[in-house]
């Protein structure tokens, strides 16, 4: 089978899952099957140390776009991150060891100063609930959509994890992180900020660290538990008191805040390149932003 036959083998499979109306949706969408190639291929690409049949993937996929935003998924698809996730719903031993080495690896550095038995202890407990199932019930990893990278996802999970146990034992405490903790968390992984020049990354966590040395040591906490540990704002408003609408309004404030005074100590120094200098308030945004995102899968 050609590459072209098999895009299309592929598209056709994905059209015949959906609804009729995701259906109609993705064939109005231009481009639509070199998307969901590009897709796939991407993923081939990253996770070359297992195979797993597109058309398993591609069912898969067809199981996580939303009905009326079919499209729109597709588009901010997280492909690589979701292919590994579908792996790891079936079991497969070499997927598993790649989201140990990929994903879980990354988790104990997003959850702050803890204790090691408690990250040990939050590292078992994801294991568990994002990798076995019953003969009921699949793994909950499954239930990843692919709209957030995976690993912010699961490290979400691993922050309630760890909120449930510092609930349950005195011993375990949640250390308020100092500012150059929050703005190494802070500092963008995304893969543009990887082509930035040197001495812009540079120039950029100096700023970094500058605006948030600023804020209080509340607004830096508030701004660790909700942005990277998931934190509801009824979970923040048990913890501080007031009212919720209150709680997010300080949220959102420190985040203006923080935004704010990373403007103020980039622009004098970027006076001559004002498209660089938007580029890099976008990525600090983008950074609590895609945060964010992975609460919606």
């Amino acid at each position: 089978m050609s590459d072209e036959q098999r895009t299309g083998s592929l598209a056709a499979l994905l059209r015949a899952s959906v609804s009729p109306a995701q259906r109609a949706e993705l064939e109005a969408e231009e481009g639509f099957e070199a998307l969901l190639d590009k897709h796939v291929e991407a993923a081939r690409t990253q996770w070359p140390t297992f195979s797993l049949p597109a058309e398993t993937f591609v069912r898969h996929l067809a199981r996580h776009l939303p009905e009326g935003k079919a499209a729109e998924v597709m588009r901010i698809l997280q492909g690589p991150d979701l292919y590994l996730a579908c792996a790891c719903t079936s079991g497969d031993p070499a997927a598993l060891k790649a989201f140990e080495q990929h994903i879980l690896r990354h988790v104990p550095a997003r959850l702050g100063k803890v204790s090691p038995p408690l990250v040990e202890e939050v590292l078992q407990m994801l294991r568990e609930r994002l990798l076995v199932g019953s003969s009921n019930t699949p793994p909950r990893i499954a239930s990843y959509g692919g709209r957030g990278p995976l690993r912010t996802w699961v490290s979400i999970i691993a922050a309630r994890i760890a909120s449930e146990l510092m609930g349950q034992d005195e011993r375990h405490q949640l250390v308020a992180e100092p500012p150059e903790e929050l703005a190494r968390m802070l500092a963008p992984s995304d893969p543009e900020y990887a082509l930035l020049r040197e001495d812009a990354r540079q120039l950029l966590v100096e700023s970094l660290r500058k605006a948030v040395a600023v804020l209080s040591e509340q607004e830096r906490t508030l701004l660790r538990l909700h942005h990277f540990h998931g934190f509801t704002m009824d979970r923040l408003t048990l913890m501080y008191g007031g009212s919720r609408s209150g709680v997010a309004r300080k949220v959102a404030d420190a985040r203006e805040q923080l935004l704010e005074r990373v403007r103020m100590e980039l622009a004098p120094r970027m006076k001559q390149d004002q498209l660089a200098l938007e580029s890099l308030l976008g990525l600090v945004s983008s950074r609590l932003d895609i945060s964010l995102l992975g609460l919606l899968d």
